[in-house]
């Protein structure tokens, strides 16, 4: 069910593009909705906050999700091996959330619904967008198969020390960055929060997820055979699922069951 295809399918281009800082990777690639405006999904791609990896793997979802009438900007951040790690790529998020909105309503009136926005995120980027939404308030977090804990990351060494490249160090090492950094020893957000992991990745471990949820109450939905890319693929059979979340979270409620597929609460 997992493929690594969706990382160079091509995608259509963007319908704009907008800087919100004075760096090269300070963009967001925006996709928007054909008619009337809908809402924002500000999207963070991952790959361990790894320079090796772009926004661009990000296109089918945005553009999927753009055909279904939301308007998705497909941000751009620092990453380690290129400018970025501590404090560089958080500063980036903080930017981001601050100035891409303003940006999209000013480049694009009246597409983009910015009383509805939603913080979405894979692997790397969901570990951002869970930290972004402990700045602002969006309507809703999508955490999808999420690095949220750096801590355990760093312990596990996930991708040959990507926590390490990113933070400088171990928890021992640098505390105060981890007590900045780290989303799994930090407050949940105050917006509804809900992470979807396949129960056979293989580059991060669903058992992160099912912790995060146990201490915070956030919704976790778990895809049955689903790996590390499907969550990403609007061509996988898991896609319905995130479809689903976005829509929920959208709507300001919550929702026990999702069809055919396996989720719940972990307590």
């Amino acid at each position: 069910m997992d493929s690594r295809e969706v990382l160079s399918r091509p995608a259509p281009p963007p319908d704009l593009t907008v800087s919100y800082g004075p760096h090269p990777d300070h963009v967001a690639d925006v996709r928007l909705p054909a008619g009337e405006a809908g809402p924002l999904v500000l999207l963070w791609h991952g790959g361990f906050w790894r320079s090796a990896y772009d926004r661009s793997y990000t296109g089918p979802m945005a553009a999927d999700l753009a055909s279904r009438g939301y308007a998705v900007a497909s941000l751009e951040y620092r990453r380690t091996g290129a400018d970025g790690g501590w404090p560089a790529t958080f500063d980036d998020v903080a930017a981001s959330i601050e100035a891409v909105p303003a940006l999209i309503a000013a480049a694009a009136p009246g597409r983009a619904d910015l009383n509805r926005i939603v913080y979405a995120g894979h692997s790397a980027g969901g570990h951002l967008a869970v930290w972004a939404a402990l700045r602002s308030r969006p309507t809703g977090v999508l955490a999808l198969a999420p690095v949220i804990d750096l801590a355990g990351a760093y312990e596990q060494d996930l991708d040959g020390g990507a926590v390490d490249a990113l933070l400088g160090g171990g928890p021992d090492e640098v505390p105060d960055r981890y007590a900045v950094a780290d989303t799994a020893n930090l407050a949940a957000p105050e917006a509804p929060v809900w992470v979807i992991h396949g129960d056979e990745d293989d580059r991060v471990p669903i058992e992160m997820s099912r912790a995060y949820a146990r201490a915070t109450g956030c919704r976790l939905t778990e895809l049955p055979g689903a790996g590390h890319f499907g969550v990403v693929d609007p061509l996988s059979t898991v896609w319905p699922a995130v479809l689903t979340a976005l829509e929920v979270l959208l709507a300001g409620r919550t929702r026990k069951d999702v069809p055919r597929l396996r989720q719940g609460r972990r307590g």
